[in-house]
């Protein structure tokens, strides 16, 4: 007889591998936190009256060289189909905040350039931002947690990622 896999009731004779109770409660836990995660730090955000995705974008563009970066490696730095950036883009743009530009050295390709006030919100905003991500992450975690939380997503983030737009 195979091994069970717990409230699935079925077993691995199958050659399957099922989630053992153990592996589907840290499966569960990933995808309810990591979603009440985001909804967490984009309340926090609304205040501002502004989202995460486009706090996203504004910020890394504010990190970026020249404070540009072209529309396709901005979409999957922020993990955006490109028809979505292109909306947000467009409601950072009503806002003064980004304007789009033709690519310098290629004509065809479009950047996302922030603008002098787009930079000021970033620096008004990162303050409510970053308090979140500690209120909500950082700080109810031990240092050791959040580092071993972070080294299992950048494994993530590298399996998932064939261009390794990781940090680490």
């Amino acid at each position: 007889m195979g091994q069970e896999a717990g409230r699935s009731g079925r077993s691995e004779e199958d050659g399957f591998r099922w989630l053992s109770d153990a592996e589907q409660a840290s499966w569960r836990a990933v995808l309810r936190g990591t979603r009440l995660l985001e909804t967490a730090l984009d309340d926090a955000l609304r205040e501002a009256g502004l989202q995460l995705s486009e706090y996203e974008i504004i910020s890394m563009l504010s990190e970026a060289s020249g404070r540009r970066l072209r529309m396709s490696e901005l979409a999957a730095l922020v993990v955006q189909s490109r028809s979505r950036l292109t909306h947000t883009a467009k409601r950072l743009e009503e806002r003064g905040w980004v304007t789009r530009e033709q690519c310098a050295d290629d004509k065809r390709g479009v950047e996302l350039v922030l603008t002098q006030e787009g930079g000021a919100a970033v620096t008004d905003i990162a303050r409510l931002h970053v308090q979140s991500v500690r209120d909500n992450l950082v700080d109810i975690l031990t240092p050791a947690q959040f580092q071993g939380l972070g080294d299992a997503m950048a494994v993530v983030c590298d399996h998932l990622d064939p261009h390794r737009l990781t940090d680490r």
